[in-house]
């Protein structure tokens, strides 16, 4: 039913859904990724055994045992091309014989067990009728005496020992036998569950179909908005696409420029430091001369006075004349160059702000996004619109397929077959109450013969006495014999039907597994039926003749389900698109033409940049001639190494005030020591402003110096790198621009062929999956025939059949252990016992004697009454 259903769905989806085959994917920076919802089905395509597959194996390694040949390809096309197939005796077609003798081939092993079959159940019941009459008649074990012989004992306990063996062995098939009815009874009780949960997916896959088409047409909107941000946005990703391609051109040079602009500020400002700081130098230098020269007038006239003539005086004024030269400045600041020609030079360079300059040079390339945006703003308007026409496009063609319309049909197919199944299936499990029934009847039968046997084994082990003689055995012990009689009577009374049972269930199941459940589960019977012009001797692929009514598409059974297996769409595993194309409703190429053609409107022009205009160069130049690389830079670092004065003053006052206490009080020391407070006031409160002029000259002297190395050969090489880059810019940014401009129209085209390419591959391959129509194929076959029927119908004759076989040994077994624990009416007697010497005389373990060892060939006694 699972199949029909199957075949009547795919018949309805034929002509409701289409596409052009699985479209070529690519993926496109930026762009979405789509995926189809995941739709979940309950029905699982595999199904498991439990606790009972290994015996289902077992059953199977047997019949691969009884049949070991390969499913039988080509014989099966053969049959089926032979239609009027006719095995009968007066066939004479040769090509008839043949087959006929493939086919006995082939089932030799089944035949075989068969015949065995057959042959148990016509020979056990003769057996068992003539084997009565002979017991009757007091043949065949029938006499109720019991002739005694030395091995009896062994071979009572070997008869025990194997007709316990057999009946153990019996048991474990009666309960094969049980539990295959009862996983029959179970599984089939699951067969409704197993067909709801496969309508319910279906119900899925059809309630899932129009949530997948909603969703597709939801993503196109998601990449509409996904485009008009990048639309809305084109000066930040146009034109930050091209000032990225200009910027590591440009920005090095401005950046040269830039810290030449500061250099020259640096400049101006070292050359006014050193200007300044020569002027206070001077001056500073020429006061300290003057103070330094009126203490030494001071100290001369001091040294001139009548004071220094006289003893001691005159030796200490004679040590202080000589170092009275050393007192004076060592500067000669008048000697230096002045710098106002250089600083009026650089002064006028620095007018004409070239940091301001470069900064228009970067506001130049940063105003490029605006542009852009400003340029564009009515040819996105009009790309806009032609997206929206599209996406009014996409909404009419997914509302023009007649989804819901078709959806409906099946849908109420679906509800009809799943009420026709809901009032069948009771039926099978009614049918199958029967078939259990049945089943325990024949299991309950073998089970009570077992229990005879079992119950005479029991009684008579336990119940036999070995110092009991034949008559006078224990009525335990009888009890056993006649349970094992008993045994033998039912065994005899209803094995040929049970073996009439096991044949025809063997016949059945055999063949069931082997020419489908194995085919079916390896593919060759999905070979057997793509065999071209098979079904059909006009049709060269019968599916594709069946649904599209063209046998000539290459479409195979096993390729669809195939695909269906791993889930592809309907209309990939069944070629639909020999039905509509889509192509047709879902042209890529003129809708990719039609935003083309809008976007080829995206002119973008910008005027040509200037980064540096005439009067920054000339700044340049003239800073580069300035001449402060001219200025002698070694005679102003010597000058300001020099130290301001020629003797260390302090030193010279401490030396001159030691000298001067020296002296005597009076006019020449108080003259000495006023000198010696100058000279700390002159080191004090000249000499620092000095110090401090020298330090500031120094340190322009080295900027100066660092700047003005090879100056001109710098701004020559910045002006050359501008050049270059000016004439790059003047010759390559409208190629850059056209180019980025067709990169960023390429972006938004591949965001919708990126789009209608999936939508292509989601309806081709992912739309409306097949999967629960391969998963109903397996329920039908693999999981209610061969999992809930074949697999333990196998495994009821196996069990059953195998203590049906055991039921022969244990027959004959039980019919010669019953003597050794029955009653016997007589026994042998020997009356004659001391004639015989004793040594020629053997005593019997139950107390009588042996008749070989008399030459009596059959004494008798009789035994007692019976109780």
């Amino acid at each position: 039913m699972a199949l029909v259903f199957s075949a009547l769905l795919l018949l309805g989806l034929c002509g409701k859904i289409s596409s052009e085959g699985q479209p070529a994917f690519h993926n496109t920076p930026g762009a979405m990724n789509y995926e189809l919802p995941t739709t979940k089905y309950e029905t699982q395509d595999t199904f498991n055994a439990g606790i009972v597959g290994p015996l289902y194996k077992m059953v199977h390694i047997f019949l691969n045992v009884v049949q070991p040949n390969d499913f039988p390809l080509d014989l099966i096309k053969k049959l089926i091309q032979n239609k009027n197939f006719d095995i009968s005796v007066d066939s004479k077609e040769p090509e008839i014989i043949v087959l006929a003798l493939k086919i006995a081939l082939y089932e030799i092993g089944v035949l075989i067990c068969a015949i065995l079959g057959l042959l148990f159940i016509i020979l056990m019941p003769l057996v068992g009728c003539f084997f009565c009459m002979c017991r009757c008649c007091n043949k065949c074990g029938g006499e109720m005496h019991q002739r005694q012989k030395q091995n009896a004992p062994c071979r009572r306990k070997c008869l025990g020992l194997s007709l316990l063996v057999i009946c153990l062995l019996m048991s474990l098939g009666i309960i094969y036998g049980f539990v295959a009815n009862q996983q029959t009874r179970t599984r089939i009780k699951g067969t409704q569950k197993l067909a709801k949960s496969n309508f319910r997916d279906f119900q899925t896959l059809l309630t899932e179909t129009p949530k997948q088409i909603d969703y597709i047409v939801e993503q196109y909107t998601n990449t509409k908005n996904k485009a008009f941000s990048d639309l809305d946005g084109i000066g930040s990703v146009l034109g930050g696409r091209i000032k990225d391609q200009l910027k590591p051109k440009v920005t090095p040079v401005l950046e040269e420029i830039k810290a030449m602009a500061t250099a020259i500020k640096q400049t101006k400002d070292a050359l006014q430091n050193m200007s300044s700081s020569l002027k206070s130098l001077q001056d500073a230098a020429t006061q300290l001369n003057t103070n330094l020269s009126s203490v030494r007038n001071s100290i001369e006239n001091s040294l001139s006075s009548s004071d220094c003539t006289s003893d001691p005086a005159s030796k200490i004024c004679d040590s202080i004349r000589p170092s009275l030269s050393s007192l004076g400045s060592s500067l000669n600041s008048s000697q230096l160059p002045s710098v106002d020609r250089e600083l009026n030079t650089v002064t006028d360079v620095d007018r004409t702000d070239l940091e301001s300059l470069v900064k228009r040079g970067y506001t130049t390339i940063d105003e490029i996004p605006n542009t852009i945006q400003n340029q564009t703003v009515d040819v996105i308007k009009d790309v806009k619109k032609t997206l929206d026409s599209i996406s009014s496009n996409i909404k009419d063609m997914s509302q023009s397929i007649p989804i819901e319309d078709m959806l409906l049909q099946v849908s109420h197919y679906l509800n009809n077959s799943n009420r026709y199944l809901n009032q069948e299936l009771p039926k099978l499990e009614e049918y199958d109450s029967y078939w259990w029934l049945g089943g325990l009847i024949v299991c309950f039968l073998l089970t009570l013969i077992v229990t005879f046997f079992f119950l005479g084994l029991l009684c008579g082990v336990f119940g036999y006495d070995k110092h009991a003689t034949p008559t006078r055995r224990g009525c335990v012990s009888n009890t056993g014999g006649i349970f094992l009689m008993a045994g033998v009577g039912f065994s005899f009374l209803f094995c040929w039907i049970l073996m009439i049972l096991v044949v025809l269930t063997f016949v059945v199941g055999a063949n069931v597994e082997k020419l489908l459940c194995e085919p079916y589960e390896n593919k060759k019977l999905l070979q057997v039926l793509d065999t071209p012009y098979l079904l059909k001797e006009q049709w060269q692929f019968y599916l594709s003749g069946m649904l599209f009514n063209n046998p000539d598409i290459n479409m195979t059974f096993e390729q669809v389900y195939r695909d269906c297996k791993r889930g592809r769409g309907i209309y990939a595993a069944f070629q639909l698109e020999n039905v509509v194309n889509i192509s047709d409703h879902f042209n890529i190429d003129q809708l990719s033409e039609n935003i083309n053609t809008e976007l080829e409107n995206l002119n973008v022009n910008i005027d040509s940049i200037e980064l540096l205009d005439n009067t920054g160069r000339k700044s340049l130049e003239d800073f580069a001639h300035s001449g402060i690389d001219t200025i002698d830079y070694s005679t102003y670092l010597k000058e300001t190494e020099k130290s301001p004065t020629e003797v260390n003053l302090l030193t010279f006052a401490s030396t001159l005030e030691a000298k001067a206490n020296q002296l005597p009080e009076g006019k020449l020391k108080q003259a000495f020591l006023l000198d010696v407070q100058n000279i700390r006031a002159i080191h004090e409160h000249l000499l620092p402003p000095v110090q401090q002029s020298l330090n500031t000259l120094r340190q322009s002297v080295w900027t100066l110096q660092q700047t003005s190395n090879k100056l001109p050969e710098k701004v020559k090489k910045i002006l050359a790198s501008l050049d270059s880059v000016q004439h790059f810019l003047t010759n390559n940014v409208s190629l850059i621009v056209i180019g980025e401009t067709k990169k960023f129209g390429k972006t938004i085209l591949g965001y919708f062929e990126h789009y209608l390419h999936w939508v292509l591959y989601a309806i081709t391959e992912k739309m409306t999956s097949c999967k629960p129509m391969a998963t109903a194929m397996d329920s039908a076959v693999n999981g209610i025939l061969c999992g809930y029927v074949a697999d333990p119908l196998n495994l009821f004759w196996f069990g059953i059949g195998k203590a049906t076989v055991l039921l022969l040994p244990a027959v004959i077994i039980a019919i010669k252990l019953a003597k050794y624990y029955r009653r016997m009416d007589s026994e042998d007697v020997y009356d004659d016992v001391e004639t015989v010497p004793m040594k020629n005389l053997e005593i019997g373990s139950n107390g009588y004697h042996k008749d070989h060892l008399y030459g009596v060939h059959n004494p008798v006694m009789t035994s007692p009454s019976r109780y």
